[in-house]
């Protein structure tokens, strides 16, 4: 079993969104951090470059593995929408990657809506860690055909679950998410 979960938040949300406290009670003793970005620290609601995104993931990857005495190689990090592809860029970085335990995707932004010609997969062949999928089949952000042929491009191990009828914000799936990731945490690390 893994020993500490990190979670990054989407663009239009906080550290406070409702899965991630969901998460939080479901997997207690679990250490949990819910991070947030510099952007929202500062009350702004636009977010930031992506180089800022992703020099704060390593940044809290590393103060959370040191506070909690914990090898990141035993840390799940991930999150929702932008936070969670932050992530998985992080973990597949040439320049500084992130040398942890598995990667947790809630509403993974393959595109922007409308856009499917806008695929966000350069870095998915780079990522060789264990990874939890999940979606909602009617997310405009990436269709489930759409994730699935993306995850084909994953080189590490994977798993997928896909709430049927459910769109982006995944309204209404807290519970059954912190179920999904809860059984993936104890059945894998």
């Amino acid at each position: 079993m893994m020993e500490g979960l990190v979670l990054f938040h989407g663009a239009g949300s906080d550290r406070d969104h409702s899965s991630f406290l969901m998460l939080e009670e479901s997997l207690a003793p679990m250490k949990v951090a819910r991070i947030n970005f510099p952007y929202r620290q500062a009350g702004k609601k636009m977010p930031d470059r992506a180089p800022i995104l992703l020099q704060c993931v390593r940044d809290e990857i590393r103060r959370c593995a040191d506070e909690w005495g914990i090898d990141p190689s035993r840390l799940v990090i991930g999150g929702r929408s932008m936070g969670g592809r932050m992530c998985s860029m992080a973990v597949a970085s040439d320049d500084d990657p992130l040398h942890v335990g598995g990667l947790i995707l809630l509403a993974y932004p393959l595109h922007p809506p409308g856009k499917p010609e806008k695929l966000r997969t350069e870095h998915l062949p780079s990522v060789s860690l264990p990874s939890l999928w999940i979606s909602g089949t009617r997310d405009t952000f990436g269709t489930q055909q759409e994730l699935t042929s993306a995850m084909e491009l994953l080189t590490g191990e994977y798993c997928t679950h896909f709430f049927n009828g459910a769109g982006h914000d995944l309204k209404g799936c807290d519970e059954q998410i912190a179920a999904i990731v809860k059984s993936w945490l104890e059945n894998y690390g």
